[in-house]
């Protein structure tokens, strides 16, 4: 273990500095009334050093590009955080501080991307952040190998983490780690604060694992050091010249000065006013809240300045060198709208007018790819199932960091935090898996969603269609699960003129999306539209004369719809026909575009091989839909259809029942 003892002038006062960071952190806890103060008197020595002595940022220019990135994977501890960004010089005001906690400030429970100036990604469902700074940490390798050509240090950032014991608990911090270590990614250096305690109790009884252990077993170098400052100072030194990704574990002590110093009892517990004052007396800080001292104030800020006075404007000097060519590939990362324009459409209709949506899906993606650099992903070990592959792109590999294609293996929870990561980065990636196995990355897409990232989830096998494989590998509720989720898009395309449709929806925006879809073959409609498909749902059949009732379909139940509507026309009924592809672009129309669609009055059915839950807006009850609340079978397509209604006899006869 590296250790060292205080014995200077200059350690002492930076040890006053640090003390200074955890009165703070303290004092907004106690104003809020809740917050966890063992992180902000455990951990302060780790972040004070990073951010005064190694990480390489402008507190003026946050989103400054070549700059190093931190992540706060152990995000509950944003008390210290904020306060250590505040004292670093970032614009966070001490009435900011003192906002910690409250409705509308830019100092959140936990941090979120784009609400605070200085930090990296929305953290605090543990692991995530851990996972995130691997995908940053390959983002950047791959970053160079595009633009790393005339200057070769153009873009040249670390990626520093802070973890704890509970996002080491948490499987996908292992998923990450793993890849990460596969890939050699020395840019990355994650600082464990090792204190052996959880919230409900010390680790010894739920998480014994020998971490040094572990992490060299997958390629990691690992350090251990002391929560000293001189410590930890000669670990981030040292760590610059490895050749795999770091984990720096700092013995820590949680609650340090707090009477429950070492408990689990001070993870998250409420300070009370006693406590604050003996906790500040021990520091031998001053007793009054929110009071910082200048002389602390001055030493960290001057200490930062001095080490990157002049890092933002020596860069935009590389920058001003660059090629014309190499320029335009910089811009791309540099603008905040990333919109994607198809350049060359790679796609021949097939001659039998018959395509299974992923495959049109994987042609289309590859189009897509050939018009931006900033196209990256891959599938959880099923590109070739998803129909994914960028066809023309190598695997990213240690050896070719410049690979588009990532072989993410059998990690959909990781792959999720790790697109994130990219995303955060500039790109605009693409992650893929079956739609039964979105379960595994929910919580990762969830924070896509909050953080307004542009990842794409390409989700095939969408329903009982799936057929052989049984009821483990048809979805049922996934679809509903992310219809629910805020700020997401998701799209059902009914056929390759959707599929279409809705990857253009996604590359003109900048937000997290969904493309579902089948794996079955289904007919090119000639009802179907390209450009329609942004506003969520349009008229495939329009009714002839008198309209007797609307049809609404998703995806591949849009063909199977119209054998239902002409069925019923030879009875004499009049049926529209409506494909809703997104009902959350649907529900952004305007009303009265959405009453064109829906006259007031009359019957509405709804055909989809899913969830209900979906649906009960659209009709009178729930005998009027023809959708599955239930777990499939073992079985062809066609008994399926046959055992639970799906085909178009029995769906137009129980319309016409209801049409009476």
């Amino acid at each position: 273990m590296l250790s060292f003892n205080k014995s200077s002038e200059e350690e002492k006062n930076e040890d006053k500095i640090v003390d200074q960071i955890r009165a703070l952190g303290l004092d907004m806890i106690y104003e809020a009334g809740s917050g966890h103060p063992g992180i902000v008197l455990g951990a302060a020595p780790i972040l004070y050093t990073l951010y005064a002595h190694h990480l390489r940022f402008d507190p003026e220019h946050s989103d400054f590009f070549n700059r190093d990135r931190f992540v706060m994977s152990s995000g509950h501890g944003s008390a210290l955080l904020y306060a250590t960004l505040s004292m670093a010089g970032f614009p966070i005001a001490l009435d900011d501080l003192k906002k910690y906690r409250q409705l509308g400030s830019i100092t959140p429970g936990h941090p979120e991307y784009g609400v605070t100036p200085g930090v990296d990604a929305t953290t605090g469902p543990l692991g995530q952040g851990f996972a995130m700074a691997v995908g940053m940490a390959m983002a950047e390798k791959h970053s160079e190998s595009l633009l790393n050509k005339t200057e070769k240090d153009l873009i040249s950032y670390r990626v520093y983490c802070l973890c704890g014991d509970g996002d080491l608990m948490e499987g996908v911090s292992y998923e990450a780690a793993s890849l990460a270590g596969q890939y050699q990614l020395n840019n990355l250096i994650v600082l464990y604060d090792s204190n052996h305690v959880s919230l409900d109790s010390d680790t010894s009884l739920t998480f014994p694992d020998n971490i040094e252990t572990r992490f060299t077993a997958m390629n990691w170098e690992v350090i251990t050091t002391s929560d000293e400052v001189g410590s930890i100072d000669k670990a981030l030194e040292k760590v610059k010249e490895n050749t795999k990704p770091t984990l720096i574990q700092v013995k820590t002590t949680i609650g340090k000065y707090a009477k429950d110093a070492g408990k689990n009892t001070i993870h998250g517990r409420k300070l009370t006013e006693e406590d604050l004052t003996s906790i500040k007396k021990e520091m031998n800080v001053r007793d009054i809240p929110f009071t910082v001292s200048s002389e602390a104030l001055d030493e960290f800020r001057g200490m930062i300045q001095e080490r990157n006075q002049n890092l933002y404007q020596e860069w935009y000097e590389k920058v001003n060198r660059l090629p014309e060519e190499e320029q335009k590939i910089l811009d791309l990362f540099l603008q905040q709208e990333k919109t994607i324009e198809l350049t060359t459409m790679d796609y021949e209709k097939p001659e039998e007018n018959m395509e299974s949506l992923r495959e049109a899906s994987g042609k289309i993606l590859n189009s897509y790819a050939k018009s931006s650099p900033l196209i990256i992903g891959g599938a959880a070990d099923l590109a070739s199932s998803t129909m994914t592959s960028l066809k023309e792109e190598k695997a990213f590999e240690k050896e070719s960091y410049e690979g588009r294609n990532i072989l993410f293996g059998v990690r959909e929870f990781a792959m999720a935090c790790i697109a994130n990561g990219f995303a955060l980065s500039g790109y605009r990636p693409f992650v893929s898996t079956y739609l039964s196995f979105s379960d595994y990355l929910k919580p990762a897409l969830r924070l896509s969603c909050l953080m307004n990232l542009p990842v794409l989830y390409i989700f095939t096998h969408d329903s009982i269609s799936v057929g052989m494989d049984g009821p483990t590998h048809q979805p049922v509720e996934q679809l509903v699960g992310l219809r629910a989720t805020p700020n997401l898009d998701v799209f059902r395309p009914a056929d390759t003129n959707e599929v279409i449709g809705a990857y253009k929806a996604v590359y003109q925006q900048m937000k997290p999306a969904c493309i579902i879809l089948g794996r079955n073959k289904v007919p090119i409609m000639e009802g179907t539209s390209v450009p329609l498909v942004a506003e969520g749902a349009y008229i495939v059949r329009q009714e002839e004369r008198k309209l007797d009732a609307i049809l609404i379909a998703t995806g591949e139940e849009v063909s199977l719809g119209l054998e239902v509507v002409q069925l019923l026309a030879e009875k004499g009924y009049d049926i529209r026909l409506v494909s809703a592809p997104s009902l959350e672009r649907y529900h952004a129309l305007e009303k009265e575009k959405q009453e064109e669609l829906f006259p007031v009055g009359i019957k509405k059915f709804v055909l989809e091989k899913s969830s209900s839950y979906s649906w009960y807006e659209f009709v009178h009850n729930k005998n009027y839909l023809f959708t599955n609340d239930c777990f499939g079978a073992s079985g062809t397509k066609e008994q399926l259809d046959e055992k639970y209604g799906f085909t178009k006899e029995a769906i137009a006869d129980q319309m016409e029942q209801l049409l009476k």
